[in-house]
């Protein structure tokens, strides 16, 4: 899909395996094994040990005296992840990880915007776009994003008000967040919930906070883009409208910095 590619970005220096990575050489844990085994040069020098960085501007860098390159655009994929898949690209102590969903044999450099926990499912970002990862995830970016959470109970509005009005849990300060009622079952809610904030298990932890425990969570939407048409397990690439979309989303938050 040549119109729904992204130009690469600038990303200064990064360390050696990450740039690796970037260049589609290896996976970042394959390319710090290159790294120590010596098959990797920059600038004629061989670098055995981790830790060494370099420009993508200015350095030579080859592996198995194979000069190497970042790739003038950069691809964004987005993943309907089901449940019992871990948010990581590998993990020995893990059967099932979220890079079995995606393109990683043609696009070794793709990585995870964020992540979902192990029990929640729904709309996962990839890209190998270093620069539109920070921007997307940094914390001091608004970006919302969507929840559908299946709660326990009956849930009251002055209930969500908690939330809506920004609740602290232990050391922790949770913004409003927009929450609105779908439906009201015998022993059980369906919720709508809105946040911009990423801390570790945020929503379930709202709602454990005013008294309801979350049976099931869904990320329905990440700023623009949505889970629409998508089945579990589905990774798709970003469609020229939908990289448009992000692209306005980047640009509103730059300029309120």
């Amino acid at each position: 899909m040549a119109d729904a590619t992204q130009a690469t970005h600038d990303e200064g220096p990064m360390r050696l395996q990450r740039f690796l990575a970037r260049c589609g050489v290896a996976s970042r844990r394959a390319s710090e094994k290159l790294i120590v085994e010596g098959r990797v040069s920059v600038n004629g020098n061989t670098i055995c040990e981790l830790g060494a960085k370099v420009d993508s501007k200015r350095d030579r860098v080859a592996v198995d005296g194979n000069v190497v390159s970042i790739p003038q655009t950069d691809r964004t994929f987005k993943l309907y992840k089901p449940t019992g898949y871990l948010t990581s690209m590998s993990d020995p102590h893990h059967d099932r990880c979220v890079s079995d969903l995606v393109p990683i044999d043609e696009h070794p450099s793709l990585y995870p915007i964020g992540r979902l926990d192990l029990d929640t499912s729904g709309l996962l970002l990839f890209t190998t776009n270093g620069a539109l990862g920070h921007d997307l995830m940094h914390p001091s970016k608004h970006v919302n994003k969507t929840y559908i959470a299946l709660v326990d109970g009956a849930v009251k509005e002055s209930e969500l008000d908690r939330l809506r009005e920004g609740i602290a849990i232990d050391d922790d300060i949770f913004a409003p967040a927009k929450c609105d009622i779908i439906k009201i079952m015998s022993d059980r809610s369906r919720v709508s919930i809105v946040i911009h904030e990423g801390k570790n298990r945020q929503v379930r932890r709202m709602f454990k906070a005013i008294g309801h425990e979350v049976i099931e969570l869904e990320r329905v939407t990440f700023g623009p883009i949505t889970l629409s048409g998508m089945r579990p397990g589905q990774c798709i690439e970003l469609t020229k409208a939908e990289y448009e979309a992000l692209d306005e989303v980047r640009s509103r938050l730059q300029r309120l910095e």
